[in-house]
């Protein structure tokens, strides 16, 4: 009987690839399991093991697999469903999610090895010249990989010359499966056997009494050995010792000393944990704790709706702490990897070494290790703080599942696929287990509470600040009419420079919230009108101070600030707008002898930039922090008695539906950085538009108004959570192409699915990368099956898939698009 197993490739094809396999093979086989496997003419790819079965594929003749690659299953059986319901929810293929999902360390890839053959006789006159180049790299060389043999010969597709070369004997081919993943191997040392016993240690330090040094570090060793009865590391000794490492080598060379090594993990705790049962809690987040309690006896998810400082994350504490008690594990999302480094603190201060963190920062290493930790279910992993990412970990026992700030838009995945929300998927993944989820948030999203509404999700409430601390002062800055009058200073109020002084000089701390990174957006000349371009995207480039370059945010393409205007060649150019790095500047001229910080993408490019920013300031060495929307997610800083936000209205002025809830959230959030200890903190929001209906609604913190407003609007216009949506983008790099295609494709939409259909529509940028993009938004009301509309978008797909002009064209879905 034959024997076929069918695998998942990290590709994005709709359809699972059927291999031979041999009855041993099948025997030992389990989903979940890696195989390298032959793919297309000579590729290798590690692929997902989905089932066994004894059904010859129709279309093509089965390949034999390569190797199994795992003893145990890499991935457990919740995973793979979890991972199905993604594919088919967000419309993507379930290779794609397996890319995602796992570390790329355990997707091993071939690369292709170029090897001399030592048994051909080769006439050197009958080589090209850059075949000769090749066969003299391999005179001194053992193999070369294909970028190398690209760069000795200088041309980018070398396959044709390869397989020339192949084609005359002169060299061998060779498919290399490498193993990403290097375990972390610490060097240890102990004193040899041979001196156990007391007489040869003697004798061997009256042999040492020359040489001091030598001596100096066995007597170390064995000061060591009797305070800790832990392995002692090499490093350790050096360093207690005194002597270097050639002097321990020495010993180790004469076998005194015995050199071993201890696979030991690359993130470890070294701190105390307090036991959590010393925190309290008030009233106010008792009660909240308490309904928390009753929904998850509902089976429901709970929404957790605390205003700023009201202590949410004492509660996910104590919920943490019930869960560690029934020996389950905690997964903790977050939407900004900046707001990881100050909660680990705070968690670790209450679990010490049974926490580890995951996210993208963190090397590939690093994440391999989390990942095996989580799925030995070991003490250290029993919670884990990550970002979106850390879902796809392969928790067996999962009790609780915390989405703090779950009203972010981080949380959704924007590219590459799966265009997945983390919070949505949070909630199916934590059904999947029958583990509780709580949603926690000062400004929840418009479907969480509408969710919360209609019972479907519990609904716990804070409405008071830890402390009974008062909510912020916040005050509406008319800069319109300073700016008629005259009285700005760069970009500055007086309100503001008045505040920003009185603050420091009580020895507090201010943040300084603008939405927009670099010095300046536009560089325009004034003599022609003409704006420095992208050439690869329709967007201006922004000016960078620092590196005196103008940079596409959208691309990465950049060019050094132009004497000149390139269009007329005048040198009349002039800075438009304001960005982090100017107003930063502004300050260092406005108070040169303050401390100014900076937080946004282009000073957290580093693995610790974000923890180094963050507790500068916490440690008071910086006295002003400006910074993108990283300050306004959950921060906790006791010290700021003042935020200011430099101008409200670029969020308030963006075309899309969820602009004004957006900002709404940004600016109460941002605002709740302020007075956090006993003292009232003060907000002002500086506006051309002061009698704007959110920003009224920001000052007097009212959230249910901002919500029955925003819900009407949607109403009117059909928009979440009244419909949802699937927003298809199109992609081409031929303009008419691209125009032709999308008017095709939304013509047949419309015709099965009805009117129901906005589009094709150019998005605000609607060229990146040297694509041309247009959108089409289907709007599916909550009576309608989504199983039943995206089978028929993915029928349409096909018709449009089978038109060889449009093959070029790229479809990308979006569903539940943010």
């Amino acid at each position: 009987m034959e024997y076929f197993l069918d695998v998942v490739l990290p590709i994005p094809l709709e359809r699972l690839f059927t291999y031979k396999i041999t009855q041993e093979e099948a025997d030992f086989l389990q989903p979940g399991m890696r195989v390298a496997v032959p793919f297309g003419k000579s590729k290798i790819y590690t692929a997902l093991a989905y089932q066994v079965h004894s059904n010859a594929p129709m279309a093509y003749e089965a390949k034999e697999i390569y190797q199994i690659l795992d003893e145990q299953p890499l991935v457990n059986a919740i995973q793979l469903k979890h991972w199905q319901w993604m594919a088919q929810y967000y419309m993507c293929t379930l290779g794609e999610v397996v890319r995602s999902a796992l570390p790329s360390a355990f997707l091993l890839e071939s690369e292709t090895l170029v090897m001399p053959n030592k048994d051909a006789q080769v006439d050197e006159m009958q080589l090209g010249d850059d075949e000769f180049l090749v066969y003299e790299a391999l005179q001194h060389q053992s193999a070369l990989k294909i970028f190398e043999v690209s760069d000795i010969v200088d041309k980018k597709n070398v396959l044709k010359l390869i397989n020339g070369l192949v084609h005359k004997g002169v060299v061998l081919q060779k498919e290399e499966l490498y193993e990403q993943y290097k375990p972390k191997l610490v060097r240890y040392v102990k004193l040899s056997e041979t001196y156990d016993d007391e007489a040869r240690l003697e004798q061997l330090l009256n042999e040492l009494t020359r040489a001091t040094k030598q001596s100096q570090v066995v007597l170390s060793l064995f000061q060591i050995q009797a305070k800790t009865k832990k392995p002692i590391p090499i490093a350790d000794l050096e360093k207690e010792s005194g002597g270097s490492r050639a002097v321990i080598k020495a010993l180790i060379d004469k076998e005194v000393l015995e050199e071993y090594h201890i696979q030991t993990d690359r993130v470890n705790f070294d701190g105390q944990s307090e036991e959590s049962q010393h925190m309290l809690l008030n009233e106010h987040q008792a009660k909240a704790l308490e309904t928390i309690q009753t929904g998850f006896s509902e089976g429901k998810p709970v929404l957790l709706h605390g205003v700023t400082s009201s202590g949410k994350t004492e509660v996910y504490v104590k919920l943490i702490q019930e869960c560690l008690e029934e020996g389950k594990q905690a997964l903790y999302l977050l939407p900004e990897i900046a707001l990881t480094s100050q909660l680990i603190s705070r968690l670790r201060h209450y679990f010490g070494h049974k926490v580890s963190v995951y996210h993208s920062k963190y090397s590939i290493h690093e994440r391999v290790e989390v990942w095996n930790n989580v799925m030995a279910n070991a003490e250290k992993a029993q919670i884990v703080i990550g970002a979106r990412s850390s879902l796809f970990l392969p928790f067996s026992n999962l009790g609780l599942v915390v989405v703090d700030e779950e009203h972010e838009s981080s949380f959704k995945q924007f590219d590459p696929a799966p265009r997945y929300h983390a919070r949505d998927a949070a909630v199916v993944l934590a059904s999947l287990h029958g583990a509780h989820i709580v949603l926690g948030s000062a400004t929840p999203s418009i479907e969480s509470m509408d969710n919360a509404k209609k019972g479907k999700y519990g609904y716990a409430s804070i409405q008071y600040r830890y402390g009974n601390v008062l909510m912020p002062d916040i005050s509406l800055v008319d800069i319109k009419e300073a700016t008629r009058k005259k009285r700005m200073k760069g970009h500055f109020s007086e309100v503001l420079l008045r505040a920003i002084s009185e603050t420091l000089e009580e020895g507090e701390q201010v943040i300084l919230f603008q939405n927009r990174r670099g010095f300046a957006p536009v560089v325009e000349c004034t003599t022609c009108g003409h704006v420095a371009q992208c050439p690869n995207c329709d967007v201006s480039l922004t000016y960078h101070q620092r590196r005196n370059q103008l940079r596409c945010h959208y691309c990465g393409y950049h060019m050094a600030l132009q004497q000149a205007c390139l269009a007329c060649g005048s040198g009349t150019l002039d800075k438009k707008g304001f960005g982090t790095e100017q107003i930063q500047e502004e300050l260092n001229h406005l108070f040169p002898d303050v401390a100014v910080g900076r937080m946004d993408l282009d000073t957290t490019r580093g693995k610790y930039a974000y923890e180094k920013i963050i507790s500068a300031f916490e440690n008071q060495e910086m006295d002003i922090l400006v910074g993108t929307q990283m300050v306004t997610k959950g921060l906790d800083f006791r010290n700021v008695s003042l935020v200011g936000i430099m101008n409200a209205d670029s969020m308030l002025n963006f075309p899309d539906y969820r602009a004004h809830e957006r900002s709404f959230q940004m600016l109460t959030q941002v605002a709740g950085r302020a007075g956090r200890t006993q003292k009232r903190g003060k907000v002002l929001i500086q506006t051309y538009n002061p009698y704007h209906q959110i920003l009224q609604q920001v000052t007097t913190n009212d959230y249910k108004k901002m919500f029955s407003e925003q819900y009407y609007e949607r109403e009117q216009f059909k928009y979440p959570p009244l419909v949802r949506i699937v927003k298809i983008t199109l992609k081409d790099r031929d303009f008419n192409k691209l125009n032709e295609a999308a008017s095709w494709l939304a013509g047949s939409l419309r015709n099965v699915l009805g009117q129901d259909i906005l589009g094709p529509e150019y998005p605000p940028v609607a060229r990146i990368r040297r694509d041309y993009l247009k959108n089409i938004l289907i709007k599916i009301p909550r009576q309608q099956s989504l199983v039943q509309t995206k089978n028929s978008i993915k029928r349409i797909e096909k018709s449009f898939n089978a038109i060889s002009k449009y093959k070029s064209v790229r479809l990308v879905y979006n569903v539940d698009h943010i």
